[in-house]
C-alpha cells in the first residue's frame, strides 16, 4: 500500500474516530496521517479539533498556526485559532484573528458571531483588570457583532447566547431573560440554556413558569443532560445529589483535568508551609472582606501566603489589608492558563485554596492543570465542585453533616466550629440612620433580608407574606438589586393580600454603614434553599438575630452554622410552620426578642463564631494535617480538625 493511500485511511479513521467522540484515538490517527502528508491542511484542522475537544488548548493553536503557514486565507484554521487565543484569554490576538476571518468571508454568520464572543470577552476583561468604562465600548461592539450574525442568520443559537450574557454582564437582565428565552425556542436542549434562563428570572424574581422551568432541569441533571451551570442551581435545588452531578457535568464539559506531574517537595527543604490563596475577588467583595482577617492572622513563622489574584486592585481598605497581611501578591489577571500554572510551580505552593469555585472571576482551568500537590475548594462556592483534582472542601459538620460525605466528589475536612471565616475586626459605620431616612415607618415591628434578591423564592414569600398579614404594622425590608425585581416583588405582595407599600428596598452603600442601618431592623428573616451566608454574619455583627430553616444541601445550613458557632442554636428550626411559628412569637413577644439581642450582643464577641484568631489556628491544623499527609505519600481523606 503506497504512502497516499495510508494517508487516506488514516484521515478517515480519524474523521470516523472525531465522529464517534473518541479525540484521543482521533488525535493519533491524524497525527500518523501527518506523518506521510504533512502539508494536509484538512488533517491540521482536525487535528487541532481533536486536541481543542481534549483540552489541549496550547497544542491545538499550534496546529491551527500550521495550517494557517500552508493556506494564509483557510477560514477554518482561524476560526481554530481565535478559539484558541479565546481560552487562552490572549483577547485581543483573538480580535485580530476573528477580524481577520470576516476579511476573508464577510457574509459568515458564525464569523460575525465569533467577533461578538470575543469583543464581549474582551470587555470583561477590560472590566475586570482595568475597571475602566471602555469595557462599555466593547460590549457595544460585541452586540453589534452578534447583530450582524442574525441578520445573516436569525437562528443563529450561539450569537443569541452571546447577546444574553452581554446583556447579563450590563445587568440589563429583562434583555438577558428574553435572549435565553429565544436560545431554548430554537433549540430547546442548547447546553446549560435552562439554567441561564433560570438565573435571569431569579434575579429578576419572575417566578412565571418557576415549577416548570426547575422540574425539568431537575429531570435533566438526573439523567445526565447539560441543563444548568452549577452556580445558578444552587438557588433552588434541595438535594446534594442533583448539586453533585450537575457540578461533575459542569466540570467533566468545561474544565476537564489536565495531565501534569504533582510535585512533591522534600520536608527538609523549608521550615514553612507554602499556602496559595487563589481568587478573582482580592478587593471590596464578600470573599475578601470574610478572609482578610484570617490572613492577617497567619502565623508567618509556619507557614508562607501567597495571595494569587486574578482580580483587580480596587484601592479599597480591604485590598491594603490583604496585600500588607501575605509574603507577595501574585498578578495571573493577564496571563495565560499555561503561564499562570508555571507562575504558581515557580512559588513552589504546597497547598492551593481555591475561593471561588464556579462563581466570579474563577480560573479553575488553571486548577485543572495541577500546579500544586494538594489543591482544596473553600469559602467562595458552597458545595462540590464536581472536579477530580480538588482533593479537599473546608467545611463542617453543620454544612455537611457526617455521613453525606458521598455527595462530595473532594474529600471534607471538618473544622470544629463553623467553617466560614469572619473578620472579628469589622467596622460598623458611626453615622447614626433614623427610620425616616431609610423610608421605614416611625413604628412598626421591621422583618428584613438583605439577601439577593435570587435567592427569594415563592414558598419564601409566601411565608414572608403571611408574616406581614399577621404581624399587624409590620414590614419587609430588603436589598434592591434592581428596580424591575423591586417592582415584582411588589406585585407579588399585593397578590397574596398585602398592601405593596409595606416592602422597603434598601439601595446598596458601602458596607460600614450597610452594617450600620442595621441596627433599624428587629428581626432578620433568612431563605431557603439558598441561606444568608456573608449577609447573615454581617447581620450577627450588627446584633441582629436571624431566623433560619435548616436546608438539605450545604448552601442551606450555612445560617445554621452560623448561629450555632455564636451560641443561638433556639434561631434554628426544622421545618418552615416552626420557622413562620418562631417568627411571629419574636415579634409579639419584645422580652423574648430583647432577650435574644442581649445574649447576641454577650455572645458575638465570646464564642467562636467572630474569634479570628481561634478560627485561623484551626484552618491551620486543617493545612498541616494536609501537608503531613502529603509528605507521607498518603492520598487525601477526610480530617476532623479537633477543637
Amino acid at each position: 500500500m503506497s504512502d497516499i493511500e495510508d494517508a487516506k485511511r488514516f484521515f478517515f479513521e480519524g474523521l470516523a474516530y472525531l465522529d464517534d467522540q473518541n479525540f484521543s484515538a482521533s488525535e493519533g490517527r491524524f497525527i500518523e496521517t501527518l506523518k506521510l502528508a504533512p502539508q494536509s491542511v484538512p488533517t491540521l484542522i482536525n487535528l487541532a479539533i481533536a486536541q481543542y475537544k481534549q483540552n489541549k488548548i496550547d497544542d491545538a493553536a499550534l496546529t491551527s498556526k500550521r495550517a494557517i503557514e500552508i493556506d494564509p486565507n483557510n477560514v477554518e484554521a482561524y476560526s481554530m485559532l481565535a478559539a484558541c487565543q479565546r481560552q487562552q484569554r490572549l483577547y485581543l490576538a483573538a480580535l485580530s484573528t476573528c477580524e481577520k476571518i470576516i476579511s476573508i468571508t464577510p457574509i459568515v454568520s458564525e464569523a460575525h458571531c465569533n467577533l461578538g464572543v470575543v469583543l464581549y470577552e474582551l470587555g470583561r476583561y477590560e472590566e475586570a483588570l482595568l475597571n475602566i468604562g471602555g469595557a462599555t465600548l466593547r460590549y457595544d461592539e460585541a452586540l453589534a457583532a452578534y447583530d450582524n450574525a442574525l441578520a445573516i442568520k436569525p437562528d443563529l443559537t450561539e450569537a443569541w447566547v452571546g447577546r444574553g450574557n452581554v446583556f447579563n454582564a450590563t445587568k440589563r437582565h429583562v434583555d438577558a431573560a428574553r435572549a435565553y428565552s429565544k436560545v431554548l425556542e430554537i433549540e430547546p436542549h442548547y447546553p446549560f440554556g435552562k439554567g441561564l434562563l433560570l438565573y435571569q428570572k431569579l434575579v429578576l424574581c419572575d417566578w412565571k413558569d418557576f415549577d416548570r422551568l426547575t422540574k425539568e432541569i431537575e429531570s435533566d441533571v438526573a439523567s445526565g443532560k447539560l441543563s444548568a451551570e452549577p452556580f445558578g442551581w444552587q438557588a433552588v435545588a434541595t438535594s446534594e445529589r442533583s448539586l453533585q452531578l450537575c457540578a461533575q457535568l459542569y466540570n467533566e464539559k468545561k474544565y476537564p483535568a489536565q495531565i501534569r506531574n504533582i510535585r512533591r517537595r522534600n520536608p527538609k527543604s523549608t521550615k514553612k508551609i507554602c499556602i496559595g490563596y487563589l481568587s478573582g475577588e482580592f478587593r471590596e467583595q464578600a470573599t475578601a472582606q470574610l478572609l482578610v482577617g484570617v490572613l492577617e492572622n497567619h502565623d508567618n513563622t509556619q507557614f508562607e501566603i501567597h495571595a494569587i489574584d486574578n482580580g483587580w486592585d480596587d484601592r479599597s481598605e480591604i485590598r491594603r489589608r490583604i496585600v500588607g497581611s501575605v509574603h507577595d501578591v501574585i498578578d495571573i489577571s493577564r496571563l495565560d492558563d499555561s503561564k499562570a500554572t508555571t507562575a504558581i510551580c515557580e512559588k513552589q505552593i504546597d497547598i492551593l485554596i481555591n475561593l471561588n469555585g464556579y462563581f466570579g472571576e474563577h480560573r479553575l482551568q488553571v486548577f485543572a492543570r495541577r500546579p500544586a500537590p494538594v489543591q482544596a475548594n473553600y469559602l467562595g462556592f458552597p458545595g462540590t465542585l464536581g472536579a477530580s483534582y480538588i482533593d479537599y472542601i473546608i467545611a463542617d459538620r453543620h454544612v455537611i453533616p457526617e455521613g453525606h460525605e458521598g455527595f462530595y466528589t473532594e474529600k471534607v475536612v471538618y473544622l470544629p466550629n463553623c467553617y466560614q471565616a469572619n473578620d472579628g475586626s469589622k467596622k460598623i459605620g458611626l453615622q447614626s440612620f433614623g427610620r425616616q431616612k431609610c423610608g421605614l415607618p416611625e413604628k412598626g415591628f421591621v422583618f428584613c433580608c438583605f439577601n439577593n434578591n435570587y435567592k427569594t423564592l415563592p414558598h419564601m414569600f409566601d411565608c414572608w407574606m403571611r408574616l406581614l398579614r399577621k404581624i399587624e404594622g409590620s414590614v419587609l425590608w430588603l436589598l434592591e438589586d434592581n428596580a424591575v425585581a423591586a417592582g415584582n416583588l411588589k406585585k407579588e405582595a399585593g397578590a397574596r393580600g398585602v398592601n405593596p407599600e409595606r416592602l422597603i428596598f434598601a439601595p446598596r452603600m458601602p458596607l460600614p454603614e450597610h452594617l450600620s442601618r442595621h441596627r433599624l431592623a428587629d428581626l432578620f428573616l433568612d431563605t431557603l434553599p439558598y441561606n444568608a451566608h456573608t449577609t447573615a454574619s454581617d447581620a450577627l455583627w450588627t446584633g441582629l438575630p436571624v431566623v433560619t430553616q435548616i436546608g438539605d444541601t450545604f448552601p442551606g445550613r450555612v445560617a445554621a452554622s452560623l448561629l450555632s458557632s455564636v451560641g443561638l442554636p433556639d434561631l434554628i428550626t426544622a421545618t418552615q410552620q416552626e420557622y413562620e411559628e418562631l417568627a411571629i412569637e419574636l415579634a409579639t413577644n419584645s422580652v423574648k426578642l430583647a432577650a435574644i439581642k442581649n445574649k447576641l450582643s454577650q455572645n458575638r464577641l465570646t464564642k467562636p463564631l467572630f474569634n479570628t484568631q481561634l478560627f485561623t489556628r484551626h484552618i491551620e491544623r486543617a493545612y498541616k494535617a494536609m501537608y503531613e499527609r502529603l509528605q507521607a505519600g498518603l492520598p487525601p481523606e477526610s480530617i476532623y480538625v479537633p477543637q
